[in-house]
């Protein structure tokens, strides 16, 4: 053999064991992996803020504050507390621009700034706290830890005689930068005020834009409205605008920083109560919990965007939905606020009214509102209701009573199974736990359960456990005098959780 043969020969087997060696050592291709959904862990820290309760001495006030249990993750440690705002702090006896007369005020005294008024103590528990007279200071307050993930608090003050005579029903307010309220009002027989309240450290701007039917209404704010830092501001809508309109759509926006936003609303003939923000725009509106001695409802859309809406009516009974006769559609057009009265729509049944697209695959987002009055003649009292988003995993109703209380409970599509717990009462009693199923689109309207020995009051909390989207609605009823006085709160999803997006520790991003 030659020897240029054999060292071609070598050549080719050095080659090949340098080949094997690289097949062996070289690093594998990436392949691809799927994205995993984000984790959802409990949120670490919560904000709330309740409006300055009434301008009458004659009001009484309950506020109580709760988180669920067994919602706090890996959190061992937490606080919860609402303290009287800084204008409270400043001058107590303010209230909607009005001073009380110190002589005759029940409650005339300055809110202690170094002590809060609710202080929660640990989840599943309920504090609850009153006050008395016009004096009832707007509340600010944040809780961290295990006592945030799904810290809701709410404020109930009755008020038994004058032109805010009623009971008056809101959740406290999570802060932010825009609010929709249909079913406000600017008719001469209304006193309806924004009230906007800071919880930060730095001052908001806030705007405050109305609509009436014919469109945009003409007001005198040009500026935006300043919130100073942890205070209440009180609005007086007339006080925005010359124009005067039966139904008013307000649209509450900041420039810088946030606030809580809520509407308080007083009829000379049919009291007063909260007027709270609708769920966000959407093509489709679902407004639970029309009790079924309601004399009248009237309801209120608005489309914000540059498109008109036509809309379905149907209410969602107790046997399915229907269609109430003459009040099959409603036209809104758009940036105009539309308006409806279904008289005694219910005819004796409670229910909840969902709005959709008349034509399928044209839905237009709006806004919606209900205003539903009980009783007759003298003797009547009103309750406003909002569109509201599904209470999802979980959402709670914190003010609850032994007697009076009524759970609305509306699955517009599929048929849901849900649990409802009755937390520990405020003085004493056991939580219990009932579980209900709601048909495909009904309305299912019961008593909730009430704990053990229940002393005081307690929360109502719901969770979905399965099937589609449920909405819900608290009634609290406490009658006064023969007035049938009332107040709804919904119950959309207490955001007690945040979804956090996977990360994996990525080096390759530091080479060249």
């Amino acid at each position: 053999m030659k020897r240029t043969t054999i060292s071609l020969i070598a050549v080719a087997a050095a080659l090949a064991a340098v080949t094997g060696v690289a097949s062996v050592t070289a690093p594998e291709a990436p392949t691809k992996t799927e994205a995993k959904a984000p984790e959802r862990m409990p949120v670490e820290r919560s904000s709330l803020v309740c409006p300055a309760p009434s301008s009458s001495e004659l009001a009484e006030t309950d506020y109580t504050s709760f988180t669920p249990a067994g919602a706090a993750g890996e959190a061992k440690e937490g606080s919860a507390e609402l303290t009287a705002s800084a204008a409270a702090l400043a001058d107590p006896k303010k209230t909607d621009g009005k001073k009380t007369d110190t002589k005759t005020s029940k409650t005339a005294k300055k809110p202690d700034p170094g002590k809060p008024l609710l202080a929660l103590k640990e989840p599943g528990k309920p504090v609850a706290a009153k006050e008395s007279g016009a004096d009832a200071p707007a509340l600010v307050g944040a809780a961290t830890g295990r006592l945030a993930p799904g810290w809701t608090a709410q404020q109930t003050t009755k008020v038994t005689a004058g032109g805010a005579r009623g009971l008056l029903g809101v959740s406290c307010t999570a802060p932010g930068t825009d609010f929709w309220f249909p079913g406000a009002s600017l008719a001469k027989e209304r006193q309806d005020y924004v009230h906007l309240t800071n919880p930060d450290d730095t001052a908001a701007v806030a705007d405050i834009e109305l609509y009436g039917k014919d469109g945009a209404l003409k007001t005198t704010l040009n500026d935006g409205i300043p919130v100073p830092a942890g205070s209440s501001v009180p609005v007086l809508l007339s006080t925005l605008t010359s124009e005067r309109a039966a139904d008013v759509t307000v649209h509450v926006t900041t420039r810088s920083g946030r606030v809580g936003a809520v509407v308080r609303a007083a009829d000379d003939a049919v009291g007063s109560d909260w007027i709270a923000a609708s769920a966000d725009p959407a093509g489709t509106a679902v407004l639970p919990g029309i009790p079924a001695d309601a004399t009248s409802v009237q309801l209120v859309a608005f489309a914000p965007g540059e498109a008109d809406a036509d809309l379905k009516i149907q209410l969602a009974g107790p046997g399915g939905r229907i269609t109430p006769a003459g009040h099959e559609t409603l036209h809104v057009k758009s940036g105009m606020t539309a308006s409806v009265d279904l008289a005694d729509v219910t005819k004796g049944e409670a229910g909840s009214l969902i709005l959709s697209p008349s034509q399928a695959g044209r839905a237009t987002p709006v806004v919606a509102g209900l205003r539903v009055v009980r009783g007759k003649g003298d003797d009547k009292e009103v309750a406003f209701i909002p569109a509201t988003a599904p209470v999802g995993a979980r959402a709670t109703a914190a003010d609850n009573r032994a007697k009076g209380s009524v759970l609305s409970l509306t699955a517009p599509g599929a048929a849901a199974q849900v649990k409802v717990t009755a937390s520990a009462g405020t003085e004493g009693g056991a939580q219990t736990v009932k579980t209900f199923t709601v048909k495909a689109g009904t309305t299912l309207a019961v008593p909730p359960p009430v704990p053990d020995g229940l002393k005081g009051s307690y929360a109502l909390t719901v969770e979905t456990e399965s099937g589609g989207p449920v909405h819900a609605s608290r009634t609290l009823e406490l009658p006064e005098d023969g007035i049938p006085m009332f107040t709804v709160q919904t119950l959309p999803d207490d955001r007690g959780t945040v979804a956090v997006p996977q990360a994996e520790q990525d080096l390759s991003v530091l080479d060249d």
